[in-house]
């Protein structure tokens, strides 16, 4: 039995070793594809580079692990099938469960690498890479202002244009920048038809050379008499050229190695997110009290009691507004709506601050289940893998890359759900961190009682000889409507 179970982990760590690194290569290209016009072409040294894809490659290991134990189950099962030697190890006496035990052992030991990396080197991962991002996009901002939108990075100022262009993508087209410096919003408004960013290396200005421009400044609010006010309430000017020297020294020694978000939900380990999660219960408690309080006191909540009636009345009718006069009824009716105007105001400014603090909470206490759910998530994708490899008999990475694929993204795809539907409190932050596990598993136990009856869900072969004939069919359609065609045109030029 030993020289089977090593040869059944030998079949299972050929495929795993392979997929593993190539999901992890995708990844990593595909954040450094998402990252890559942000970083692009700002002076960054090669150093910094490297080590952004270094956090990278930290940060999508315990993704990339439960992919490789998908696909290489399904492949490792797939061949054994596929050459028969399931078969043959069956016809042995021993059952599937045995002859997979050696790698569920191997998968739980997967399974304790997946969640000490969650819990360790995924937090300290995500903290560098994305601080070190982050400082990457500030740390030449004269290229990394995007058109079409007002760019605030730069301190004291909000830079807008429609177009840039240029071998240098240094060149604007219709700018309009606010100076803010002043902590007033618009009292200084420069347009211009176009502009040109200039820097000198080591320089701490980025220069804006303007042409065909206006010159706006409102004086208004720095003058406190009226008269004032309205002998100067403006000034304008226009100018063929204006250069704008604005101080990057902030940002163009920016320092990448600066963490400045750490407690972000992503950062912490299960401990962290543990401790933060009763800190801001706590604050959030305190919060809803002291809003209840005062929404309680500000609205005379404390009169709203049930006072006894010590006379009886005859002849009232159980409609209210209906014992007064029609200018009573009026007034009534207005100071009743005048009451609950201001209430009602006041529902709707703190509702989204309530919104955003639950929200807050609630994916710190998702993240806390995820990642105990995650960690099982190369276990339970095992399950799911070894037997579907066992019941439809293809080896290679054809049809097993196909379904391991499939798998994945409506596994990711449970996942998402789960977070989005608990961050809005539809679900609880538990159920919603167990939630694919809790759809998924099922499925793994019962492909796996399928598989060790020897019995297929789906019988893969006809089905692609089915897709196989209709394709053939499909083809000899077309050909033959084809065929028609030219005799209708020959027919018609005669």
């Amino acid at each position: 039995m030993k020289i089977l179970d090593i040869y059944i982990i030998k079949s299972f760590l050929k495929p795993f070793f392979a997929t593993f690194f190539i999901v992890m290569f995708v990844l990593v290209m595909q954040f450094l594809w998402l990252a890559f016009d942000e970083i692009a072409g700002k002076g960054i040294d090669i150093y910094y580079i490297l080590k952004f894809l270094g956090y990278t490659c930290l940060n999508v290991t315990p993704t990339a692990l439960p992919i490789g134990v998908l696909l290489s189950s399904i492949m490792a099962l797939g061949n054994l099938s596929e050459n028969y030697e399931m078969a043959a190890i069956k016809s042995a006496g021993i059952p599937l469960y045995r002859m997979i035990k050696p790698i569920i052992i191997l998968t739980l030991f997967i399974s304790a690498i997946n969640f000490l990396f969650l819990n360790n080197i995924y937090p300290y991962a995500s903290l560098k890479q994305r601080n070190l991002l982050f400082n990457m996009k500030k740390q030449k901002p004269a290229l990394a202002l995007l058109e079409g939108s007002f760019n605030t990075e730069i301190p004291g100022y909000s830079i807008y244009f429609e177009k840039k262009y240029g071998p240098k993508e240094n060149l604007l087209k219709n700018v309009r920048i606010y100076d803010l410096k002043r902590g007033k919003k618009n009292d200084i408004c420069i347009t211009a038809k176009k502009g040109e960013i200039t820097t000198q290396p080591g320089s701490k200005y980025m220069t804006l050379h303007l042409t065909d421009g206006y010159y706006y400044e409102d004086h208004t609010e720095s003058k406190t008499k009226k008269s004032d006010k309205d002998r100067v309430p403006a000034s304008s000017a226009k100018f063929s050229t204006h250069k704008l020297n604005i101080d990057i020294s902030l940002l163009s020694n920016n320092n990448l190695d600066k963490e400045k978000y750490k407690k972000h939900y992503m950062m912490l380990n299960i401990n962290q997110l543990y401790s933060q999660s009763d800190s801001l219960k706590i604050s959030y408690d305190i919060y809803i009290n002291a809003k209840a309080s005062s929404f309680y006191i500000r609205n005379y909540g404390d009169k709203l009691y049930k006072k006894p009636d010590s006379l009886i009345l005859t002849g009232l009718n159980q409609n209210l507004l209906e014992n007064f006069k029609i200018s009573e009824k009026i007034s009534i009716t207005q100071n009743a709506l005048n009451s609950i105007k201001k209430p009602i105001r006041t529902i709707e400014v703190i509702k989204e601050s309530y919104k955003t603090k639950r929200k807050i909470l609630n994916l710190y206490d998702y993240e806390y289940h995820y990642r105990f759910a995650f960690s099982l998530s190369c276990l339970l994708l095992f399950f799911i893998g070894a037997p579907l490899g066992a019941l439809i008999k293809k080896g290679g990475f054809g049809l097993p890359m196909v379904l391991a694929i499939l798998i994945f993204v409506l596994y990711f795809f449970i996942n998402s759900l789960g977070k989005n539907i608990a961050e809005e409190s539809s679900i609880t932050s538990s159920i919603g961190g167990w939630l694919s596990t809790l759809i998924i598993f099922p499925f793994g136990i019962y492909l796996t009682r399928r598989a060790n009856k020897g019995t297929t869900t789906f019988n893969f072969t006809a089905i692609s000889t089915a897709l196989k004939a209709i394709l053939t069919a499909l083809k000899a359609f077309l050909k033959r409507s084809k065929n028609k065609n030219n005799r209708k045109g020959n027919d018609t030029k005669r």
